[in-house]
């Protein structure tokens, strides 16, 4: 469930509508040859984008598992809230667990839940870690996202080559050094 007050959805026309506007505001001509589809490419692509697909987290019991599992090089595409332009990266996962494993494939599942939608990267990153901790009851989960974001590459400070890193630690992570260390390593932050 969404952690926002549902709004009531426009139509698709309205959206189709709110592109062609904005296409006039820039001074081009929404029915000219190159443009006539290009309401409906906008739609249809932030739909794509900010659609979560459904999945169902499956966690099995493991009652001897107590050694840290991470799953590292998640690519991802979100959406910036702020500007509706894509942010793209990786996300590296790993928990403690404590009797539950979560099924490997689900991770990779969890952060595309929380990427397609409306987001910021540091949201996302907590989101993660949130969901991964809930499923498994984890002693400790980590997540940490790197991301290069459209909206500081192609406006503002013009920096293509940026790399904005997250982090979102909790349990055993968070509290104890040593075990975050491990995890950073595995995770290949070992510098």
């Amino acid at each position: 469930m969404s952690e926002y007050k549902t709004h009531e959805r426009a139509s698709r026309g309205d959206a189709l509508d709110a592109v062609r506007t904005l296409l006039s505001y820039l001074g081009e001509d929404p029915d000219r040859p190159g443009l006539i589809d290009t309401p409906r490419r906008v739609v249809d692509a932030l739909r794509e984008m900010t659609t979560s697909p459904e999945y169902t987290p499956t966690a099995f019991d493991e009652p001897g598992s107590d050694e840290i599992v991470v799953v590292r090089g998640i690519r991802f595409t979100s959406v910036c809230e702020h500007h509706l332009i894509a942010f793209t990266g990786t996300a590296s996962v790993g928990y403690l667990p404590a009797g539950k494993v979560l099924g490997l494939s689900k991770i990779p599942r969890i952060v595309e839940k929380f990427a397609r939608r409306l987001q910021l990267q540091e949201r996302l990153c907590r989101q993660v870690a949130e969901e991964v901790g809930e499923v498994t009851g984890a002693r400790g989960v980590g997540v940490v996202l790197s991301a290069s974001h459209q909206c500081m590459a192609c406006r503002g400070v013009r920096q293509p080559d940026v790399e904005a890193l997250t982090s979102s630690m909790l349990g055993v992570f968070r509290d104890n050094g040593d075990a975050r260390r491990e995890l950073m390593s595995l995770m290949g932050f070992n510098r």
